[in-house]
Order: structure tokens, then C-alpha cells, then sequence
């Protein structure tokens, strides 16, 4: 069994149907913070994430690209575990429910737990919803839609092997009663335990047979079993657990101190999760946290309304850190937050550049300027020193008592609210005051041994939620403790220590062509994407030939080309339409060199209205058609006379 050092966190794993949003992504950024912070305070924690990559969806959506759903799949994993590398993530593994090892042990828990009763033969006859995997009676359905996605649901009748829930249902509520913190937070557990377990529990569908992209159930040939058993099964497969005996980090580490998911998957967790462990004879995790949803502005982010912002594309705007801090310091820990490239720049400026980017960079430009960077006694005490140092010692032990709660957006804000008060400290105490004095050297001293050492606290504080940026912050002041234990008391910075130059950790941004990068980057890609289709699409509008003669293709020769400063999407070109040179601003920096340019001939809308990119005007388009592999070809049509029309 578990010991108490020992500390296993997860996060749901990441459905492989598509690349995953900031959204999705918050959830690693927050499950990351939390597995940073129990290694710092000392524990021995085992961080585990991954992909869930079976089901009816994925092999829809392979068919419709015409891969095999192992082939998709390979592709959305290798995505979503970039973008979990890119946002810095210190997972220990990463699990895929392709895996041989995971496969094997799945079908050996169906297989006990038919052996045993709890899993039955019968017939599903119900509604169910593809993209949500779920099946839902008629009282359920919203508006005779599926209640969580809002799409259309199927009528489906089929063979299927059945969970007898209801068997556990008393024994699961009287745990829940025991186990106040089971289920957090405390409104997620109200709703779970009102809308499904005091209701009654119907039994389980746990296996399928329209489809063939799941692990066979190896027994009954024709049957996949189904995302229930399969996808949560991956938090003890993954330690090794096998019904005919496990191995060591099975018993080292489980059960789970906690399973961080999002609060659309709180009745997989919470009811048909711990139900399989009673069944299996497993001890239950000790806590399923269920996170609110960011949002973009009011509304969830979903491709089709063309709200969604992508974890990577913020890094590139705004740094890894930046994208950690927002997502962290943005979610309440029970309500939804926001997401805008308008608030990200807000927060960015306020918090990052003004607040801690300013305190850590005036006061090494301080210590070099008045002191050769030398870090010298603080033997000159006033009574402002002990309100800095207090509240120091505070920000250490609020934000170990947040982050063991998971109240992670209020840890960071403690985080910071040290820094304001360090900013303070300094209109307070005035250096550059005591500077001209040289009677108040050892005062000057002391002031500025104990904004170090606070912004020590700050750089070790901030390790967890800004891990890059903490370890600038250490380099910059000269950091030689930065262990949890150095916190214990205010005065760990070593005299002598020499501070380094000052660096500029997060550079204000203008906000407004920030967001105009952001717009020109986002309309070429749009426009590098834009579907064309041979087929009438159901609801497009078709356009007669009158409607096509409206628009004017000419063939015209690149000059010269170049890229864009502000942008790494665009290219700006110098066309030759034949009567004249006109410059078209096009986004294509992805997949073409300027000078692979030149001297080609394309085909462009002539007759655009003239835009402004990044500054720079656009007077057409040119044509490129999209590849299998998710890039970009322009069209060229070397031989063709510039100016020549196309109809």
C-alpha cells in the first residue's frame, strides 16, 4: 500500500479525435503545477498522462481521411504529446490505450469481472451520441439532442455485454458519505450524488459490436469492449496492475491521491470508476477533482463556431510561462474562466511585465549599480523590513495550503501579491534615495539583501506554476538555495553571492499590434485552409455562372518576394499582373522560402477588394490547394503569359 512520501496524480487522458485546444491543454498545465509543487515540498510523485484512442468516433473519423484508425491515431498522439512537451509538462509516462501491455490487462479485468457476475450478455436497444460516446434514455435528451454536446443522437439496437451497476450503488453512496473529500469540489459531489446515484443506477454498456476500433473482447468474437473499461482502466494499468498479480509501482503508488479531470467526465470518475475498483477489489483514489472549463469569452471553444485558440500559437505570441500563468491564474477553482488574445495581453502586461518582471529587473539593476552585484549584510534593521519579511513567510505557507487543496489560481495570486508588496517595499525605502546618501550605505544594504531574499521566496514559489521563469529568476539574484526546506525562515540568501545582469523576463507588449498580428495571422490562415469542393455542400449556397464571372483570375509572375517582419505566416510578393506590379500579401511562410518564389508564375483573384496585413496592403489572392499531409501548394503555371485570364 501507499506510504505517505508517496504521491500519484493524473490527469484524464486526452481524447486523440483532433488537436487539442487551450482548453484542453489546461488541464495538463494544471495537473503539471500541482505534481511540480508536491516534488518540491518533498514527495515522491509519479505524474501520469496519455490518450484514449478507441471508439466509434475514431474510426469515423479515419474513414473520412482515408487512414486506418491506428494511423490517425499515431498522428493526434504524437500532437498531443507535443503540445504537452511544448508547455513544459514533467509527466513520468505517457500511456496510450493502443498500447500492447494496456490491451492485454483490459481484457483480462472484462474477462474477471464476467467470470465473477458483474458483467453480463444481453441487448441494447437506446439513443446514443457518437462524438460524446454515451448512450441517453429519452428523458435525458435536451431538446431531443444529446445533453452534453447538443448534436443529434442515433437510434441504436445491438448485442452488448452489461456492468451491473446497481449492485455497487449503496456500498459507492456510503463511501461518498465517509469520504467528505472524495469528490471535489463539494458542488460536483452534489451533483453527481443528486442527479444519478439517489435516482437509481441502470447497468452499464461495456461493450459494442457496430464497430471494430476497440480492444476485442478475446472470449466473444465480434465484440469490442468499450471506452468505460477501457479508457479508465489505463490509471492502474499503466503502474503495472494485472489481475494475475502486479508489479511494483502498482504497489508503490497506488491508490491515487488524485485524478484531475474536467467536470464534463465527473460521472465516468466518480460513479462508474470507483464501482469497477469495488468490483476488482482495489482500493479507490483518494480524491477526483473535477476542473471548471475555459471558455472563450462566454462561450465554450468548438471549431465550428471558430472560437478556439491553441496552446501553441499563445507560446509563440506570448512564451511558454505566459500561457502557464494566464491558464493557471485565470480558473477559479470551481467556476469557468475566460479566455480573449485581448485579456491574455491585459494579464501579460499587468502581472508579468509591470509587477514581477519590474521588481526582479530594477532590483538587480540596483545591486549592480550601487554595489557591484555583491549581495552585503542586512545589519541596519527598520520596522518596514519585518512587515516584507512576514509577509514572505505568509506567501510560503498560504500557498502550500492552497495547492494541497488545489486551489491553484489563489496560490499564484498569493505568489504575486508578494511581489506587489515587494514593489511597495521599494517606493517605501526609496534606494535610489539612500544611494545619494553616503552615511545610509548599510541601510541601502539591507534593503537590498531583503528584496533578494523575498525574490528568492518568489523565484522558489513560482517554480512550480513558471518553472523557466523561476529558474531566470534564481540565475538573476544569484540563487544558491532554492529547496523548499531554504524557505523555513527569511534570511537563506548567502552574503557575498554576486547577482548577475539584469535581463528583461517578460517584455511589455503593445496591445494593439499584438492583436493585429494576431488578426493577419489568423485571416491567412484561414484563407491558406479554406476547403474548395467539387460536391454541393449542405448548407452552401451554390452560385450560378454569372456569379463565377464576377471573379477575375489572371496569371502573373512573382518579381520578388519577401517576408513579413511582424508575421511568421506571411509572405509579402511583388506580382507582375501583366499590365503593371501590384503587391499581394499571402500566408504561406509556412511551407515557402522567398526565394523558392521568384520568377514563378501562379494564378491570383485579380479583382480582391485591397486588405491590410500586419501593416501591409493586399491587392489579391493567390491559389493554392491543401495536401493530405496538412500543408499547402501554390498552384503555378510556368509557361502562361503573365496577364492571361483563366475561365
Amino acid at each position: 500500500m501507499q506510504d505517505d512520501n508517496k504521491f500519484y496524480i493524473t490527469t484524464a487522458i486526452a481524447y486523440t479525435s483532433q488537436k487539442p485546444h487551450i482548453g484542453n491543454t489546461y488541464e495538463i498545465i494544471l495537473t503539471d503545477a500541482i505534481a511540480r509543487f508536491q516534488r518540491l515540498v518533498g514527495k515522491d510523485v509519479f505524474f501520469l498522462t496519455g490518450t484514449d484512442e478507441h471508439g466509434q468516433k475514431i474510426e469515423d473519423k479515419a474513414k473520412e481521411k482515408g487512414v486506418t484508425p491506428k494511423a490517425y491515431v499515431d498522428e493526434v498522439a504524437g500532437e498531443i504529446r507535443r503540445i504537452w512537451d511544448l508547455m513544459n509538462c514533467s509527466y513520468d509516462k505517457f500511456i496510450r490505450t493502443t498500447d500492447a501491455y494496456h490491451e492485454k490487462v483490459v481484457q483480462k479485468i472484462f474477462k474477471k469481472l464476467y467470470d465473477q457476475g458483474d458483467i453480463y450478455k444481453g441487448e441494447y436497444e437506446g439513443l446514443y451520441c457518437v462524438p460524446c460516446e454515451a448512450f441517453f434514455t429519452e428523458l435525458q435528451l435536451k431538446d431531443g439532442c444529446c445533453p452534453d454536446c447538443g448534436r443529434k443522437v442515433q437510434k441504436t439496437k445491438e448485442e452488448a455485454y452489461f456492468f451491473k451497476m446497481s449492485k455497487y450503488q449503496d456500498r459507492l453512496m456510503q463511501y461518498i458519505d465517509e469520504h467528505p473529500e472524495f469528490i471535489q469540489p463539494e458542488s460536483r459531489k452534489r451533483e453527481m450524488v443528486n442527479n444519478f446515484l439517489k435516482p437509481g443506477l441502470q447497468d452499464l454498456c461495456v461493450s459494442r459490436t457496430s464497430f471494430k476500433w476497440g480492444v476485442p473482447v478475446d472470449f466473444d468474437g465480434g465484440h469490442v469492449i468499450y471506452v468505460w473499461i477501457d479508457a479508465l482502466s489505463n490509471y492502474i494499468t499503466a503502474l503495472g496492475y494485472d489481475p494475475d498479480g502486479s508489479g511494483e509501482l502498482f504497489e508503490k503508488y497506488w491508490p491515487a491521491n488524485a485524478h484531475i479531470i474536467g467536470k464534463d467526465i465527473l460521472r465516468f470518475h466518480t460513479i462508474y470508476w470507483p464501482i469497477m475498483l469495488m468490483a476488482l477489489g482495489l482500493p479507490l483514489p483518494k480524491q477526483i477533482f473535477g476542473h471548471p472549463w475555459m471558455l472563450f469569452g462566454e462561450d465554450k471553444m468548438s471549431k465550428s463556431k471558430g472560437n478556439v485558440i491553441y496552446a501553441d500559437d499563445l507560446a509563440r505570441h506570448f512564451g511558454v510561462d505566459a500561457v502557464r500563468y494566464y491558464s493557471l491564474s485565470e480558473m477559479p477553482f470551481a467556476q469557468d474562466g475566460n479566455i480573449t488574445y485581448e485579456t491574455v495581453v491585459a494579464r501579460y502586461n499587468a502581472d508579468l511585465a509591470n509587477t514581477l518582471g519590474n521588481l526582479v529587473n530594477r532590483t538587480v539593476a540596483m545591486s549592480g549599480k550601487y554595489f557591484g552585484g555583491e549581495i552585503l549584510a542586512p545589519d541596519c534593521p527598520d520596522p518596514l523590513d519585518g512587515e516584507l519579511k512576514a509577509a514572505a513567510l505568509a506567501c510560503r505557507d498560504k500557498t502550500a495550503a492552497l495547492m494541497n487543496e488545489f486551489r491553484v489560481s489563489d496560490a499564484l495570486s498569493e505568489i504575486l501579491g508578494l511581489a506587489r508588496r515587494s514593489n511597495k517595499y521599494i517606493d517605501e525605502t526609496m534606494p535610489w534615495a539612500l544611494a545619494k546618501d553616503p552615511e545610509k550605505r548599510q541601510r541601502l544594504q539591507t534593503v537590498l539583501y531583503n528584496l533578494i531574499e523575498t525574490i528568492r521566496f518568489i523565484g522558489v514559489l513560482a517554480g512550480p506554476f513558471m518553472p523557466d521563469t523561476s529558474a531566470k529568476i534564481l540565475s538573476q539574484i544569484g540563487a544558491e538555495k532554492a529547496d523548499w526546506a531554504s524557505l523555513a525562515q527569511f534570511g537563506g540568501t548567502i552574503l557575498g553571492t554576486k547577482t548577475g545582469a539584469p535581463e528583461v523576463l517578460f517584455a511589455r507588449i503593445d496591445e494593439a499590434k499584438k492583436l493585429e498580428e494576431i488578426a493577419a495571422e489568423n485571416e491567412a490562415r484561414k484563407a491558406a485552409q479554406k476547403p474548395v469542393s467539387a460536391e454541393p455542400v449542405e448548407g452552401v449556397a451554390q452560385i450560378g455562372i454569372e456569379d463565377f464571372a464576377k471573379v477575375q483570375l489572371l496569371v502573373g509572375e512573382i518579381k520578388a518576394c519577401e517576408k513579413v517582419k511582424r508575421s511568421k505566416k506571411l509572405l509579402k510578393l511583388q506580382v507582375d499582373d501583366g499590365s503593371g506590379t501590384r503587391q499581394i500579401v499571402s500566408g504561406i511562410a509556412s511551407w515557402y522560402e522567398p526565394e523558392q518564389l521568384v520568377g514563378k508564375r501562379i494564378v491570383m483573384v485579380a479583382n480582391l477588394k485591397p486588405v491590410k496585413l500586419c501593416g501591409e496592403e493586399s491587392n489579391g489572392m493567390i491559389l493554392a490547394a491543401d495536401t493530405k499531409e496538412g500543408g499547402v501548394s501554390v498552384l503555378f503555371v510556368d509557361g502562361i503569359e503573365p496577364g492571361s485570364k483563366l475561365r
